[in-house]
Order: structure tokens, then C-alpha cells, then sequence
């Protein structure tokens, strides 16, 4: 026998004898047994034993003189009834010795045979550790069991376990609540006839004989969306994964339901949500892109349609003359619905529907239910005919004015809620302030017009009077007429050339045209004197670029002209006049004038001398180029002669 000697046995002795008590121990000892002991005679000191020596084996005597073995058993199994009592005694009777045992004793050793005694007191040891455990395990069976039925009974899905015939033997609280059936009502029904609908039956029914031969069918460890039956006989979806266990040869399973009526909702919300967010992010991106009023109420008919993804939209303007509402533009399953339909801005019952009530006061008006609402009577047949089911109006606005409205039409019922309402709110905004754009757009393209009109008069009544300056002062000099238009022509031509900006070519067509101006304070006599100037003269006539500059300083031109004028015959290296300014000092508008002034009056007849030719001028500013004559300039006015064939243009006369 093996006894653990870090943990001694507990053992108490009821003896009257001391010797018998010794007796006792040393057989027990001699069996190998490690053990403390305590013996008592008297029932008092028996009772004070068991609470405080606390025994793991009792070993009592049948007969004390103040005591007994009968009380003893009764008082072990009131007051500790784990622990197992042996009675050692010195003679009993077969019927005594039944009694006993069936007092509770575990066994009986005679005195006389103390050597039973050993192996009796290690089965009743162990006997009580077997007892011990299995009303532990019985203990956490029940325990056990207890969590499970409270964790089932508190689980948020329906847990329903199924015998292998497909009957139900275990069916939760949650699927009282979402099947509507009590526990008892479900309780030993097949589940497949009692939540599924009649037209899955027959595939249920085949798949519960392949689980019951198989343990396998398309629901055992998969998660399914599936459509329930409830007892009221309507039907929901629900999310359903199933478990299969073997039990002596049979499969059983177990469902676990979920019912996802409001996840689909959400889902369906969220679709709905983000179909309305692509419409507006659509409608935004029209606005920003449309040309016109027409484009833009079109494309977003276009836009509920394809990125709403609605049935049909249409744009309606009010006719406030006639009370009637316009169709302008439509998109989607229109079908003739608005030649069907009779829509005013009167008061008549087609006037109650959200396309008039939007217009008339000038806020989002919706109908969720067209099969139903009391609105749609003069139209009902007619919409539901081509799968409306629900629509709203949008008012359009002009400057805070209701123009007409967006009708969008949906093929869902209760469609619209405050969320969705806000968005739409939302987008008629944002249009009504694309058309209020396309107005301000449309006046100002008027004031522009009116403002290019204006300016193309006054640009008329400049040249007119550039004209009129030029053609001035070459009457005074008739030997030079048409000096200043053929200068003026070669000049655009060479900044065309160069590659100047339209401005500033035009800056030149100007300035060229009237370069000569100042010669009005010269007098005429030296103009068209038939020989060489003297020196005097030569200085009379160098004074017209002063001249001309003093005459239009004071002018507000858009361009240096004035400058023009007097830099025209300056010079790159100074030698020019009257200031003597050096390359970069002369601007590029005044060397541009120089090189074709040059070449214009080397070309031209003069009274003191015939014209030289276009080939001597052209010679005459190559000559010069860098030196006087800037090249750029040079070279471009050379490339027109030479390779583009550029002429001057002489009067007959």
C-alpha cells in the first residue's frame, strides 16, 4: 500500500480499549500505511473529533460502554458524510453486520482478523475518492449543462438542435422571438416544415436525407443567406450555418439563425446613400462642365438615371401666363408618361402631385407610395403602369425665384427618407445656383457684347481719326502720300514675322500710320522743295519728330506712340535724332518703324531725287544691320522680300 508521507492519513480511532487501539494501528503501520490517528471513547469527544481533527477514515467499535457504532455511523453521515466508516469490532451477527452496512458502514473487520484490515481501509478510501469524483464530474455536468442552457437561451441568434430524423428537440428563446413559435409548439416538429418557405421544401427535404445518411449536405459548415418563414406566415431573410455531430452511429445537428432583415436594410440604405452621393457628385461635376441651361438640365436627367440609378427624371419650366408646366427635357423609361399626364400650376387634382407643390411652394415635395396616396388618382394607373413607384420634385430656382422643378421617379416604395430628402435638397441648390450662374453668365455676355460693340465703334472712330491725322499731314506733302500706309503695312509685316503678340502689332499699325505727323509744322515749301536742303532746312525737318511727339504726348493711347514718333529715327550706334539713343534705350516698336521707313523712302520717287528701288534700300539696311538697324529686325524685314515675296503697294497717281 502506498500513502503519500507529505500527507498523512487521517484517521480516528472510536475504542474504548487502549490496547485494541494499539492493535489496530500496528497492523496498519505493518501494512506500510503513513497515518496520524486520534482515538476518543465518548460521543462528546467523538463529535468534537469529526469538526476539528477533520478524519479522512473513521474506524469505530460497535459497543462502548457510553457509546455505540450505530450512533457513530448516524452522526459521520449527518455531520460529514464524505467520510467513509469501518467497523472493527470483536463479534457480530450476519443481521447486524446488514444493519450496519446498510446504516452506512462501508465494511466490518473482526478483531480477531485485524489482517482484512489494511486492504478494507484502502478500499474504503478509495471507494469514497470515486464517490468524491464522480459527484464532482455529476457536479460540473450540471454546471456545465447550466451555462450552456443560460449561453443558448441568452445568444442573440436562433439556436435550434435537431435529432437525426430532422425533428427539433432543443429550440432557444431568440427563435421563439424570430420564428414566433414557443418552445413546445416547435419542439418535436421537422424544422425544415415549420420555417421554410413551401417552395424550398422539396430541396430541404432531399438535403435532410443526404445529413442523415452522410452528415454532409450544402448548409454543414457553411454560412448561408436564406429566406425564413415565420409563423405569421411572412417571410425574412436570415443568415444560417449549420454543425453536424455523430452520436452512436446517427448525425445530429445543430442550426444557428440569424435573422438579417435590418442588415439588408442597411445594405439597401447604404446602395441608396451611395447612388445619391454619385448623383450628386455627378449633378457637381455637369455644372462645373455644362455650356448652357439646355446641356444642364438634360445631363442631369441623364445623371439621376444612370447614376441615381431611378427609373426616369424629367425637368418641367412653369408657364406662369398659361398655368401649365413645360416638359423641356427627360431621360430613363419615359413611355409617353408625360403625354399621359396632366400637369398645371392651377388648382386642379393633377395640381397635388410633388411637381406642381414644388414649383408652387417652393420646397422638395415627395410621394413614397404612388400605388397608395390619395395625390396620384389622375395619373395612378398610368405611373404604376410603367413601374413608378415613388417620386419626388425638386424646385428649381433663378435668383431665389421658383422656375419650373426636377421630378425624379424611383421603382422602389418608400424610397425617400429625411437623409435622402436632405441630399436632394442639396442638389436642387446646387442647380438653381448653376442657373442663377448661367444668368449672370448670359448678362454679362450681353455687357460684353455691348461693351465690344461700343469698342469697336470707338476703335473705328480712332483709326478714322489716325487716318484722318495722317492723311493731314501727307496733303501737306503730296510727293510723300501713301508714305505712312506703306511703312505702316511693312512694319505689322515684319513684327508679324518676329512673332510679336496681336497687341503690340497692332501697337505698331498705329504708331507707323502716324509716325510722320509732325511734319503739319513744317513748312510746305521745304516738304516739296525740288532740290537739296540746306542745312537749316535739314534741321527744319529733322524738328517733325519733336513735333509729333508734343502733338500726341497728352493723349492716352493703350501704346507708346508718342515714343514711337520720336524714336523712329534714332539709331543703334546714336548717331540717329533728336536724342541720340543708343540699342537698348530705342524701343523695339520705334527700330521696327526705322528699318521700314527706311526702306519705304529709299523706294520712293522724292522731289530732289527719283526712287532708288527696293534692292538699293534693301542693300542700304543690310548695310547697317547691328550698326544702325537692329538685326532681328533686319533679318526678318529681308526674309519677307527675299523669300516670301513681299511688295509695297503704290497709288497710280
Amino acid at each position: 500500500m502506498e500513502n503519500d508521507p507529505k500527507q498523512p492519513l487521517r484517521i480516528l480511532l472510536l475504542e474504548d480499549e487502549p490496547t485494541d487501539a494499539e492493535l489496530v494501528e500496528a497492523e496498519l503501520r505493518e501494512a506500510g500505511l503513513h497515518f496520524v490517528s486520534l482515538r476518543v471513547d465518548t460521543r462528546d469527544g467523538f463529535v468534537r473529533a469529526l469538526d476539528e481533527f477533520r478524519p479522512d477514515i473513521v474506524l469505530s467499535d460497535f459497543r462502548l460502554p457510553a457509546f455505540d457504532g450505530e450512533s457513530a455511523i448516524k452522526i459521520v453521515r449527518e455531520r460529514h458524510p464524505a467520510v467513509p466508516v469501518v467497523m472493527v469490532t470483536g463479534a457480530v451477527g450476519d443481521e447486524k453486520a446488514i444493519e450496519l452496512l446498510k446504516l452506512g458502514a462501508r465494511d466490518y473487520v473482526l478483531k480477531d482478523r485485524l489482517a482484512r484490515l489494511p486492504p478494507v481501509v484502502e478500499r474504503a478510501l478509495s471507494e469514497e475518492r470515486s464517490i468524491r469524483a464522480r459527484k464532482a464530474a455529476e457536479k460540473a455536468l450540471r454546471e456545465s449543462k447550466a451555462r450552456y442552457e443560460a449561453i443558448m437561451q441568452s445568444a442573440n441568434d436562433a439556436i435550434a438542435c435537431m435529432k437525426p430524423d430532422g425533428t427539433i428537440h432543443l429550440w432557444n428563446k431568440k427563435s421563439e422571438e424570430i420564428f414566433g413559435y414557443t418552445a413546445e409548439e416547435a419542439i418535436g416538429q421537422p424544422l425544415h416544415q415549420l420555417i421554410t418557405p413551401v417552395r424550398y421544401r422539396e430541396k430541404q427535404t432531399e438535403g435532410m436525407q443526404k445529413f442523415r445518411a452522410t452528415g454532409t449536405g450544402y448548409a454543414v459548415g457553411n454560412t448561408l443567406e436564406l429566406v425564413a418563414l415565420h409563423k405569421n406566415g411572412n417571410e425574412f431573410p436570415v443568415e444560417l450555418s449549420v454543425s453536424a455531430m455523430n452520436i452512436n452511429g446517427e448525425w445530429h445537428a445543430t442550426g444557428i439563425i440569424r435573422d438579417i432583415t435590418e442588415r439588408r436594410q442597411a445594405q439597401a440604405r447604404i446602395q441608396k446613400l451611395a447612388q445619391l452621393y454619385a448623383m450628386l457628385s455627378k449633378t457637381n461635376t455637369i455644372i462645373v462642365h455644362s455650356a448652357n441651361r439646355d446641356s444642364l438640365l438634360s445631363d442631369i436627367c441623364k445623371a439621376a438615371v444612370e447614376d441615381g440609378k431611378f427609373i426616369m427624371a424629367w425637368v418641367g419650366l412653369a408657364d406662369d401666363a398659361a398655368q401649365r408646366i413645360i416638359p423641356v427635357c427627360h431621360h430613363g423609361a419615359e413611355q409617353g408618361y408625360l403625354a399621359d399626364i396632366l400637369t398645371s400650376a392651377g388648382g386642379t387634382l393633377a395640381d397635388r402631385g410633388p411637381t406642381s407643390i414644388a414649383i408652387r411652394e417652393n420646397r422638395i415635395s415627395y410621394i413614397n407610395d404612388l400605388a397608395t396616396d390619395g395625390r396620384t388618382l389622375p395619373w395612378h394607373e398610368v405611373a404604376l403602369h410603367r413601374g413608378f413607384r415613388s417620386y419626388v420634385g425638386l424646385p428649381l430656382r433663378l435668383h431665389g425665384k421658383v422656375i419650373g422643378a426636377l421630378s425624379i421617379y424611383s421603382g422602389e416604395s418608400d424610397f425617400f427618407d429625411a437623409e435622402q430628402l436632405d441630399l436632394m435638397s442639396e442638389m436642387s441648390g446646387d442647380i438653381s445656383f448653376a442657373l442663377d450662374g448661367f444668368e449672370r453668365e448670359a448678362q454679362r455676355q450681353k455687357a460684353e457684347e455691348e461693351r465690344e460693340t461700343a469698342l469697336e465703334k470707338l476703335q473705328n472712330a480712332f483709326e478714322g481719326s489716325i487716318q484722318l491725322a495722317a492723311s493731314i499731314a501727307e496733303k501737306r506733302d503730296p510727293y510723300t502720300a501713301g508714305h505712312q500706309q506703306r511703312v505702316s503695312e511693312l512694319a505689322v509685316a515684319i513684327a508679324r514675322e518676329i512673332g510679336l503678340e496681336p497687341e503690340r502689332i497692332e501697337s505698331i499699325r498705329f504708331g507707323s500710320l502716324i509716325h510722320d505727323i509732325g511734319k503739319i509744322g513744317v513748312p510746305a515749301e521745304i516738304l516739296s522743295k525740288p532740290s537739296r536742303l540746306t542745312s537749316m532746312e535739314m534741321e527744319l525737318i529733322r524738328a517733325h519728330v519733336m513735333i509729333g511727339y508734343e502733338t500726341v504726348k497728352d493723349i492716352e493711347f493703350p501704346w507708346p506712340i508718342a515714343q514711337m514718333i520720336l524714336q523712329h529715327h534714332e539709331r543703334l550706334d546714336g548717331s540717329g535724332y533728336p536724342s541720340g539713343l543708343k540699342e537698348a534705350d530705342i524701343i523695339l516698336e520705334a527700330r521696327i518703324i526705322a528699318v521700314a521707313d527706311t526702306v519705304e523712302a529709299m523706294s520712293s520717287h522724292r522731289p530732289y531725287r527719283p526712287g532708288r528701288g527696293v534692292d538699293v534700300a534693301l542693300e542700304e539696311i543690310v548695310a547697317g544691320r547691328g550698326k544702325y538697324f537692329d538685326k532681328q529686325v533686319v533679318d526678318n524685314c529681308m526674309r519677307l522680300f527675299r523669300e516670301k515675296g513681299y511688295t509695297f503697294k503704290f497709288n497710280s497717281s
